[in-house]
């Protein structure tokens, strides 16, 4: 029988439709894919990656490795944050590991998380989406939504509630919760992840290009290697470098307090703990190397960008401080970042000064999306990444941390009175109220350089060049150039208050850089100079 002409135009538009969606989904499953691999606490300059042999291998001598690469807060909640927002804290307004500092809060909820790479990426450029791992240390909060909370932008959420662990975890898969136990060969949390992944790139659409996120617990506390690596690198000590075990003299104050030389016992602890954050990498180094096999069957290796990367870097025994983060030394705030993929050339170093805020523009752009769409202070590393020629490029960047302390005295440092925390048995306390502080971490043609300003009541000032002075021995604040505090004082102010391109502004040792110094007693100038809880 003959067909109406409305069943004719369905059969037309149906036949149109099967001969336009291969081609669209060609023109989809063209544009890259991305992986981003985020470890926990893992530094780079105390040998954090020397037990990932098959990492190594696998991206960094496939591609390219960043050696001046940055966090602009070295600690876990407000560097994630800064990754998923490209935005420094201070835009960002996450500002330590808790609830109150709007990690993961309600707050952080309904103001950043729709505008987080990710979303952007499903929303806006067709991705579809994958998490594993440790989100933010404060996820899956009663007061927040708990594991139902997905966040937008993940086509599939498998997401650790609350802060690193191996054994013994909460996942909210997609909004469910799923408890995990203490089988090694069912519950490992490197290796559950690593399995997630594989099954995501099993079974995932062909039809779009995926961004996947993987962020592992290792190497942060507590510690804890798969039953295999238990006896690895017996013989491992953590660096006795040229600040390992040394007073930190012309520091700020809650440096100078440590007990130096520490113990025997402190030094044993490190030691054990150091041997340990090794031992739980060799994990990420299995999940690295299935991950990039599994790519490579799939056939979807040379159409995809692999990213590397630790949320902060961390330190054993320098100034005498056991263990932790959160100081504005190189060995807290410098982490490895490695990447892989199509336009790469092999086995690069590249020295630019680069930041984890650089990570979401630089994905949104191997997109293709308009990057002058965002309010993001970071810059894209995709020229850096094709090898361009003549890319201007920023000297300096920011780092900020709003230090944290109980109104109390804490119960194992009662002598140092209110206001401490993280404190170990031998009276070292790794933060305080007043340990906040921001720098200007610049590093150019001519020179190397950190200034940094506590608010305080010494207004406490730390300046280094690292030129002459790798290891932040020496202070020189009082004896540098007075015109270059000066400049560095009101660079810093300028930071303090950026945002989306006026972060990325000439800094101070640059051909286009201005200074008028009458700004820096004008009113703009006093209140970009303080810190408070409400601009950070």
């Amino acid at each position: 029988p003959a067909m109406s002409p409305a069943a004719l135009l369905r059969a037309l538009l149906l036949a149109a439709l099967l001969l336009i969606s291969p081609a669209r989904a060609a023109r989809q499953a063209r544009r890259p894919n991305v992986v981003l691999i985020l470890t926990d606490d893992q530094d780079v300059c105390l040998g954090g990656m020397t037990p990932l042999k098959k990492t190594n291998a696998l991206i960094a001598q496939m591609g390219i490795t960043f050696i001046n690469a940055y966090v602009p807060s070295a600690l876990c909640c407000p560097s994630r944050a800064s990754i998923l927002t490209g935005k420094y804290p201070h835009n960002h307004h996450v500002v330590n590991n808790t609830l109150e500092g709007n990690c993961s809060s309600k707050l952080w909820q309904k103001i950043q998380e729709p505008y987080t790479f990710p979303a952007l990426l499903k929303a806006m450029c067709g991705y579809q989406t994958f998490f594993a791992g440790k989100y933010l240390n404060e996820y899956g909060a009663e007061d927040a939504g708990g594991v139902g909370h997905v966040p937008p932008g993940w086509s599939f959420w498998y997401a650790l509630e609350k802060n690193s662990k191996y054994y013994n975890y909460t996942l909210s898969v997609n909004g469910k919760a799923r408890r995990h136990g203490e089988n090694y060969s069912v519950d490992y949390l490197t290796d559950v992840l690593a399995n997630m992944s594989l099954d995501f790139l099993e079974y995932k659409s062909n039809f779009e290009p995926f961004f996947m996120m993987i962020s592992t617990p290792a190497p942060h506390s507590p510690w804890t290697p798969a039953p295999q690596y238990t006896k690895s690198f017996q013989n491992v000590s953590a660096p006795r470098n040229s600040n390992f075990n040394i007073h930190g003299k012309n520091k700020h104050w809650l440096i100078r307090q440590a007990k130096t030389p520490m113990t025997n016992s402190s030094i044993q602890f490190l030691d054990d703990a150091y041997r340990k954050r090794w031992q739980t990498l060799l994990s990420v180094d299995d999940l690295i190397e299935k991950l990039v096999k599994k790519l490579e069957v799939n056939g979807e290796l040379d159409n995809t960008y692999i990213f590397y990367t630790s949320d902060n870097g961390f330190h054993t025994g320098q100034f005498s401080l056991p263990i932790d983060k959160r100081q504005l030394y190189e060995f807290d705030i410098k982490v490895p970042l490695l990447v892989r993929g199509p336009g790469i050339k092999p086995n690069q170093t590249n020295k630019m000064l680069v930041a984890n805020i650089d990570l979401g523009p630089t994905i949104l752009d191997i997109a293709g999306y308009d990057l002058n769409k965002t309010q993001m202070d970071g810059m894209s590393l995709l020229p850096l990444l094709r090898g361009d020629k003549n890319v201007t490029w920023r000297s300096d960047f920011l780092v900020e941390y709003q230090g944290e302390g109980y109104n109390g005295s804490d119960p194992t440092c009662p002598g140092l009175g209110p206001g401490v925390t993280h404190c170990f048995p031998d009276c070292v306390c790794e933060d305080s109220y007043n340990n906040t502080y921001a720098c200007v971490r610049t590093l150019s043609t001519s020179w190397d350089l950190q200034y940094c300003e506590f608010d305080d009541r010494e207004v406490f000032v730390e300046v280094y060049n690292l030129t002459a002075d790798p290891h932040q021995i020496n202070n020189i604040a009082k004896t540098i150039d007075q015109e270059i505090l000066e400049k560095m004082n009101y660079r810093l102010m300028m930071l303090q208050s950026c945002s989306g391109a006026t972060c990325r502004t000439p800094g101070v040792f640059d051909p286009g850089y201005r200074f008028d110094p009458r700004l820096m007693f004008s009113n703009h100038g006093l209140r970009a100079r303080r810190f408070s809880a409400q601009s950070l």
